[in-house]
């Protein structure tokens, strides 16, 4: 009898971990779009690797940067994020909030979508002076 009793509260609290990691990770608490530079994106992780970035938003010239991290756990949008480093752009983005451990990303906000909406901030050469 208490052996059974063990397996079955063994079951219902399985049941109940993974329906709630379920519920964490296909549920979003907010989503919505950062537009900015990505200053920094390198995947990382000892067991679990995940896409891990940051974009620089500037609201006014002259104003302090404010930083936005990133998780991107899409290989394709990654690969569309490293191609855009340099280049202003807009993230679309959803917040998980209350996933338990690093494995699914280092940061509340997932990145789905990447637009490019501006040219690399490079300076460009000198043009060539004519003789």
């Amino acid at each position: 009898m208490l052996r059974r009793l063990f397996l079955l509260a063994t079951l219902v609290v399985l049941a109940a971990a993974t329906l709630y990691l379920a519920f964490v990770l296909k549920w979003s608490y907010s989503s919505g779009e950062r537009a900015g530079w990505v200053q920094k994106f390198s995947r990382k992780g000892w067991i679990c690797k995940t896409w891990e970035g940051e974009l620089i938003m500037v609201s006014l010239p002259g104003s302090l940067p404010e930083k936005f991290p990133f998780t991107v756990r899409d290989e394709a949008v990654a690969a569309r994020v490293n191609q855009a480093i340099g280049q202003r752009v807009n993230l679309h983005y959803e917040e998980h909030l209350g996933v338990p451990g690093s494995c699914f990303g280092d940061t509340d906000y997932w990145v789905d979508g990447l637009t490019v909406i501006g040219e690399p901030t490079a300076p460009r050469p000198p043009a060539a002076s004519p003789q």
